[in-house]
């Protein structure tokens, strides 16, 4: 009655209720509408046609809204883990993390020493072109965990790629890839199966306009 969520009753000796938040469809509609707005501001616009966006996912109203929406789209996917790599996605797949209330995993792109044993695999750039290294520590993935990951901005599609690589490399399982926003360029990405909320078509530096929509996937 409220948009606030629901109230699901889970049977069996370890059963009980829980809630589930979330929103009307048409609140969140318009939530995404006045978010599309703000990304389009000029002064969002940084060197080599990409937005800023960390002011937005480090305000804890707009990242938790986000990691509900995500999840009340993708709750039929029933993940154990969330994954993202270090750093600018953490707050947003951290809130996605927390609405489907499940860990989460954090791969970086160098080892530390103080997350034990790694698995490191080396990936391809979908923008660069460049090789560069990911590392997960070896007790944060279960076999066959069933893994979401979830970035801020997914462009070429590799670092993406990297993570599918990654968490394939100790046995898990990844059942979808999920973006606050996709670039419209370039159109092949290196990994298909997805969904954006938004999707970049330009941030022109020079003409100071910015082109954000709605994602239709």
């Amino acid at each position: 009655m409220y948009g606030l969520g629901k109230v699901e009753t889970l049977s069996g000796a370890a059963g009980g209720v829980r809630f589930i938040p979330g929103h009307l469809p048409e609140d969140d509609q318009s939530f995404l509408e006045e978010l599309a707005a703000r990304l389009t501001a000029p002064e969002r616009i940084l060197p080599g046609g990409m937005l800023y966006t960390t002011d937005l996912l480090c305000q804890p109203n707009i990242v938790m809204r986000l990691g509900e929406i995500f999840m009340g789209r993708l709750k039929e996917l029933a993940p154990d883990c969330i994954m993202t790599v270090e750093t600018s996605g953490i707050p947003l797949a951290m809130a996605v993390a927390r609405a489907f209330n499940v860990p989460l995993v954090i791969a970086r792109h160098t080892s530390d020493i103080t997350e034990g044993s790694t698995v490191n695999i080396n990936y391809v750039s979908g923008s660069t072109k460049s090789i560069q290294t990911m590392a997960m520590p070896k007790r944060a993935l279960q076999p066959n965990s069933r893994v979401l990951i979830v970035d801020d901005v997914m462009k070429g599609g590799g670092t993406a790629k990297g993570m599918v690589a990654l968490a394939h490399e100790v046995g898990a399982q990844v059942v979808g890839k999920a973006f606050l926003m996709d670039t419209a360029e370039p159109a092949r990405k290196l990994v298909d199966d997805y969904i954006a909320f938004f999707t970049l078509h330009h941030a022109d530096e020079e003409s100071q306009t910015v082109k954000v929509e709605l994602s239709q996937n």
